[in-house]
């Protein structure tokens, strides 16, 4: 009776790992393409806030996809630093073109 019952047990565990491991040309599930950021933001010019607002990053199984999110953050932080130096840009050149705005003037006419 052990006997028979061993065999039997091989027999089974053999089947089953065939049928799992070998059990045929096609899949059990298909294989799926990640979801991947589709447009994130526009190349061609600056970001503006219609383009924050309609971006959805694409769900991965634990959240989001670290990539895209880190792409879309270093981008949008590029934006703004380059932003940040233009309105500083104008700003001092604003205050050096005002009427008593340069300090070396100020202190020639006293």
């Amino acid at each position: 009776m052990f006997w028979f019952l061993l065999i039997t047990m091989v027999v089974v565990v053999a089947a089953v790992t065939l049928a799992v491991v070998g059990g045929g040309d096609s899949e059990v599930l298909p294989e799926v393409a990640p979801e991947q950021l589709v447009d994130p933001l526009p190349a061609a010019r600056p970001v503006d806030r219609a383009d924050v607002e309609a971006l959805r990053l694409p769900v991965a199984a634990r959240g989001y996809r670290m990539a895209d999110v880190d792409d879309v953050l270093v981008r949008l932080g590029a934006e703004l630093a380059e932003r940040d130096a233009r309105i500083a840009e104008l700003e001092e050149a604003l205050a050096g073109a005002a009427p008593g705005g340069d300090a070396d003037t100020e202190g020639g006419e006293k």
